[in-house]
């Protein structure tokens, strides 16, 4: 009797799985990094890898789905007021608050988006904001449930997995962001590969042929934006865990509009490009309102004009220009 021969895996499927954990693996890399490089800035870092979350979840829909809207910070906000909410009344248990969150932005997307994706551009940039717009205007007035303009305060979360007590520099708080980070990078790669993937990137190409073809375009944008809002409804409640408040802030146009800017200075339809201009943005902020706090927008302003005209598909293809200049050279 013979063993049967296991073959190796074929390089396509190896290359698959590569493509898959790249991105993550990059970010738990970086994470390591700048966890050992700078220790006193973990909140700051925090920062910056929940607003990561976020704007992956806006390249979904734009740079997949090609859907722009200015109103992301709706799912936003209400997964952060539904984190705070569950943890005050409810459980403490920082996991059970993502999944309510996530269920929080998913419902708010479903809802708006049934409306939302059956227009088009300038319309659909209005109505997006106007749904914003009440979501806050709803937060300020029930102050009972949400308590109005001083927001929710003393959010306690217990430890994560039962075992890790959030600490004061932020440690716990960072590891936990990164790897929240890291599942939905993966979960991402995963879906943008898909078939189901694939038929966003042609709805964005020509959402006619593909509607000839058989494709039912408004249920595929309805669905990514669903998916897209569960996400940003994660971001929103690692936000309230980590600083223990929330407040209307959370739905200010001002924070969806950031997202865009930082989705195409890097680079939309790639999340890569979601990852380099959202730390980009933020360390250019937090250096440039240090040192002028009034001023510092024109700095954004100066780096987004730049990149529009040197680089429209933004900072993650300057490799590729790169290479094209060299090789012409």
């Amino acid at each position: 009797m013979t063993m049967p021969v296991l073959s190796p895996p074929k390089p396509s499927r190896v290359h698959a799985v590569l493509g898959v954990l790249m991105p993550s693996v990059c970010v738990l890399i970086g994470a390591i990094l700048a966890f050992l490089m700078f220790p006193y800035d973990l909140s700051f870092l925090t920062r910056i890898v929940i607003m990561m979350i976020l704007v992956v979840s806006f390249d979904l829909i734009l740079g997949q789905a090609g859907i722009a809207t200015l109103g992301h910070a709706a799912m936003y906000g209400c997964g952060a007021y539904m984190a705070g909410l569950l943890a005050l009344n409810v459980t403490q248990d920082p996991l059970l608050g993502l999944l309510a969150a996530a269920l929080a932005g998913g419902l708010v997307a479903w809802l708006s988006g049934l409306v939302l994706l059956r227009t088009h551009g300038v319309a659909l940039l209005m109505i997006s904001i106007a749904v914003t717009m009440v979501l806050q205007e709803v937060a300020s007035q029930a102050r009972w449930l949400t308590g109005g303009a001083d927001g929710l305060a003393g959010i306690t979360i217990g430890p994560l997995l039962g075992l890790f007590e959030f600490d004061f520099i932020g440690q716990v708080a960072f590891i936990y962001s990164v790897c929240v980070l890291a599942v939905i990078l993966v979960f991402c790669q995963i879906l943008i590969r898909s078939p189901f993937g694939l038929a966003l990137r042609g709805i964005d190409g020509s959402a006619s042929r593909m509607r000839a073809i058989g494709t039912p375009v408004y249920r595929r944008k309805v669905t990514v934006y669903v998916i897209a809002g569960a996400i940003a409804g994660i971001a929103g409640a690692l936000a309230a865990q980590v600083t223990g408040l929330v407040g209307i802030e959370v739905f200010n146009f001002s924070l969806s509009a950031d997202v865009m800017v930082m989705l195409i200075l890097g680079g939309a339809g790639r999340l890569y490009g979601a990852l380099i201009g959202t730390l980009l943005f933020m360390v250019v902020h937090h250096v440039a309102a240090s040192i002028d706090p009034f001023n510092w927008l024109f700095v954004i302003g100066l780096m987004l004009l730049l990149v529009v005209f040197v680089l429209p598909k933004g900072l993650v293809s300057l490799p590729g220009r790169v290479t094209r200049l060299w090789r012409r050279a």
